[in-house]
């Protein structure tokens, strides 16, 4: 037990003085997550890069086992798959978050990147070759271990980079998943397992002093598909080792919240006819948080419950017998099903215009496509102004205004393109989206309704703000090398 304290300790500072100097490091250069979008939570520009510090501080007591003449240094260096899979494949990880926080990562580069990762992994003999079962035999998957370990892998580092939307909330998912694999590897006697999981542990809390509601730093992707990365790994070599009649039910109870948001997220997304890897607030937490009408701290304790029951029920599946576990799972699926009532995934009252909205959506997502499409190929104002234009009648506006600007010694040049269409006699509903780059204001994207809504629809707002990232993408370029005629008006009517 020394031996896990000490690797505890050296994490959690490493961790917390790590994560200090990253935090004062990105607020002095600049490498903040704005508050720039109505899918952001914080109201103000956030340090990002926290996960460096978890990722140093769980790798720290590790590297330290290579130093020192030990019983355990030796046992853990004499593991070359472990440790080969978790300092390349974790250290693979880590750098593709690092690169997505500070550059940006298109899913296609993440998928492929965690793919490799996932088969390197298989190679080296991390595979889930059984599922176990408590209400008949277990099942042997054959050619299709491959495949399910695979998919295990990505799915778990993507839940844990989705469930990251609340301060402190993917640290402390995190840690519970942690302190499950962690009993279960001291119950077992397995040295290696509990020494991971104690260094893990002692990051994640050294990174929670900063990051728990009110958050002075987040993670990014570095710290949570990180994080993802160890407890897919882990997990897997805990079940493994495991004797009970449910093997892979305990890692994937241990992990139930993330997993669940991202099924839901993945079914809800695609019957809507939405991107599957568009951002929205309706995860559990945002739910939570909105339908129970909690604070941000409050949403995250209740959470932390949530995943303490969790846990809980994945312990009591390890030690119980087959017909226990059937209980077990009955009575968490009970808890579900209500929770899932709570929150309106199961609002049969919203399943009638489901067709109509996907319908809406995929002409949405057509239309869109081709406007930041068009977008991006354009070399003048003018053209942006083009480009944009067709999002008037997609969207059943009344009005529609393209402003751009340029802040020169106090004074705003700019210019104005705007269009009108008859589209209705009710009082006006505006909304108007700013055009940014980082904190600096480029101009704006005004669009108009006279339909009678007092609001915009949620699938709407999150088209027209990547219509307008797609836009600041080209101010930077062409107002960077051309000043706008102050006060010019230029107005396209129809």
């Amino acid at each position: 037990m020394i031996t896990f304290f000490v690797a505890f300790l050296v994490s959690l500072m490493v961790a917390l003085g790590l994560t200090y100097v990253v935090r004062n490091q990105a607020l002095a250069w600049g490498w903040l997550d704005q508050a720039n979008s109505s899918r952001k939570v914080h109201v103000r520009p956030i340090p990002r890069l926290g996960g460096i510090g978890i990722v140093a501080g769980f790798f720290a007591p590790l590297c330290a086992l290579f130093l020192v003449d030990s019983g355990v240094g030796h046992n853990f260096r004499s593991h070359t798959d472990l440790v080969m899979g978790l300092f390349v494949g974790g250290g693979v990880i880590a750098a593709l978050g690092l690169y997505d926080d500070l550059r940006g990562a298109n899913a296609r580069l993440k998928f492929s990147v965690q793919f490799a990762v996932a088969l390197g992994l298989y190679a080296l003999g991390f595979r889930i070759e059984v599922i176990a079962n408590p209400f008949g035999p277990e099942l042997s998957l054959g050619a299709l271990s491959l495949p399910f370990t695979v998919l295990w892998m990505v799915g778990v580092v993507n839940a844990l980079n989705l469930i990251d939307g609340l301060d402190g909330l993917a640290g402390g998912v995190a840690f519970f998943g942690v302190s499950t694999n962690f009993i279960l590897a001291l119950s077992r006697g397995d040295v290696l397992l509990c020494l991971l999981m104690a260094a893990l542990a002692g990051a994640i809390l050294g990174f929670l002093v900063f990051n728990f509601n009110p958050a002075s730093i987040f993670m990014g992707d570095t710290g949570s598909m990180f994080l993802g990365f160890v407890l897919a790994a882990v997990s897997i070599k805990t079940s493994t080792k495991s004797g009970t009649a449910v093997a892979m039910l305990v890692p994937i109870m241990a992990l139930g919240l993330p997993i669940m948001d991202t099924l839901l997220a993945v079914i809800r997304r695609s019957l809507l006819g939405r991107p599957l890897f568009s951002a929205d607030k309706e995860h559990i937490h945002h739910r939570v948080m909105s339908r129970m009408v909690l604070s941000h701290r409050s949403t995250v304790l209740v959470l932390y419950a949530l995943c303490g029951l969790f846990m809980l029920t994945a312990l009591g599946l390890n030690f119980a017998n087959s017909a226990q576990s059937a209980l077990l799972l009955c009575g968490m699926g009970v808890v579900i099903a209500v929770m899932m009532r709570k929150l309106g995934y199961l609002d049969l009252g919203r399943a009638g215009d489901m067709q109509q909205r996907r319908q809406r959506n995929l002409r949405l997502r057509s239309v869109v496509k081709q406007v930041i499409g068009s977008v991006r190929e354009t070399r003048s104002p003018q053209e942006v102004w083009s480009a944009v234009r067709p999002l008037a009648e997609v969207l059943g506006v009344s009005r529609q205004e393209l402003r751009f600007q340029k802040a020169d010694d106090g004074l705003v040049e700019g210019i104005v393109f705007e269009t009108e269409r008859a589209a209705g006699l009710s009082l006006p509903f505006e909304r108007r989206l700013e055009v940014k780059d980082e904190d600096q204001v480029l101009g704006s994207l005004l669009l108009v309704w006279r339909d009678g809504r007092d609001a915009i629809d949620r699938d709407e707002e999150l088209a027209l703000e990547l219509v307008a990232d797609a836009i600041a993408e080209r101010a930077v370029k062409f107002l960077a090398v051309a000043d706008a005629e102050p006060g010019r008006v230029i107005a396209l009517r129809r």
